[in-house]
């Protein structure tokens, strides 16, 4: 398949700015796979398509205020330092703006939201393949515990914030309310929808819900800008999956319920810890696959999975996903999703992106939901 058989075109006015008032108000559009039918819902009717024995898989990780300011130690020239990776403490990959001017050696003293002195100095020691700079931060502690002063949330850039308001209610709204384990500089964002009383309802219903953890970078929502899909390089990201998650969703499988992905962070982590070590950097032949009894082992690490059509999905039955960029590599794990080993699902997403602009849903990071059964 090529790149441009993910492309599609949107109104700029279906970009959500703001969240929904409330998160569970969101709409949801349902596929059904098998009919290749669309359903148009509220979020909350979610719980109409789950059953008792469901397992429903979520991403925790937490997103850290990233976006950093800062002027030259020398010049007062102004720096926008978005932070990617911590290698170790105050040692930091992050990309700067005007990169231009970061060279190595450069010293840029950070500021607080309010624009005051932060007492706390970023030096630029070299610069990777991909134009992103290594940090060493020096100052009276550790940058991660002063990021709720210095830094403000990393928002994507199709979302536009002048209201300082907003900006301080996207501390809260662009973050799950279970997001525990800090290291995402971006909002696993299928997970946005629900609250802690749709969580409890969905726990009464006999669904077990546990978690996963996938420190979701920058790459997650960058467009593949390869002619071939297959040439494109995958970003990397950390995940981690508990000894507890792991006996969950391992009961389910051998006993036949059903698992239920949310996001589609949660997917890489769960097809990449199912499919070690062969598949861990590389997208996989389906024939590879084939239907065993599967045991799913805790661990952590980093993976490349780059799923796109076809695909054997080991472990999710159903996914609950945004609506996502063109090009993307999230677009093309839905596609793959939407028809399991197969190539016909490119088709039937984009059927459904399709719908979802005629009746005019909310898309990205803010934006509505699909589910996809």
């Amino acid at each position: 398949m090529r790149t441009a058989d993910f492309d599609f075109d949107l109104p700029p006015g279906l970009i959500a700015q703001t969240p929904a008032p409330r998160r569970d108000e969101s709409r949801l559009l349902v596929l059904h796979r098998d009919s290749r039918q669309f359903e148009h819902r509220q979020f909350r009717d979610l719980l109409g398509y789950l059953r008792p024995g469901d397992v429903l898989v979520l991403n925790n990780s937490r997103v850290i205020p990233a976006r950093l300011r800062g002027v030259n130690a020398h010049t007062g020239g102004q720096f926008e330092v978005l932070l990617l990776e911590e290698n170790s403490t105050n040692d930091w990959w992050a990309m700067l703006r005007p990169g231009k001017r970061a060279r190595a050696g450069t010293q840029i003293d950070l500021r607080t939201t309010r624009g005051e002195p932060g007492n706390m100095r970023a030096t630029v020691l070299e610069k990777n393949d991909e134009g992103h700079r290594r940090l060493r931060f020096a100052g009276p502690a550790n940058i991660t515990e002063l990021l709720d002063a210095l830094g403000e949330v990393p928002l994507p850039p199709y979302i536009r914030r002048e209201d300082t308001g907003c900006m301080e209610q996207d501390r809260q709204r662009y973050q799950t309310v279970f997001a525990h384990r800090a290291g995402s500089v971006a909002a696993p964002t299928a997970g946005l929808h629900f609250t802690e009383s749709l969580l409890g309802e969905i726990r009464a219903r006999g669904v077990e819900v546990c978690f996963v953890t996938l420190h979701v970078g920058l790459g997650t929502f960058a467009p593949v800008k390869t002619e071939a899909i297959t040439d494109h390089t995958m970003h990397e990201e950390r995940y981690e999956l508990s000894e507890e998650t792991a006996r969950i969703i391992t009961d389910a499988k051998q006993h036949h319920r059903r698992v239920i992905a949310v996001g589609t962070t949660t997917v890489r982590v769960l097809e990449s810890l199912a499919s070690r070590p062969r598949c861990d950097h590389r997208h996989p032949s389906p024939a590879a696959h084939q239907p065993s009894p599967l045991a799913l082992s805790a661990g952590s690490g980093r993976t490349r999975i780059f799923i796109y059509p076809p695909y054997y999905f080991s472990i999710a039955d159903a996914l609950l996903t945004n609506f996502h960029l063109p090009r993307s590599t999230l677009l093309m794990l839905v596609s793959a999703f939407a028809a399991p080993n197969g190539t016909s699902g490119r088709e039937l997403v984009m059927s459904a992106y399709a719908e979802a602009i005629r009746q005019r849903y909310r898309f990205f990071s803010y934006g509505d939901a699909m589910l996809i059964v």
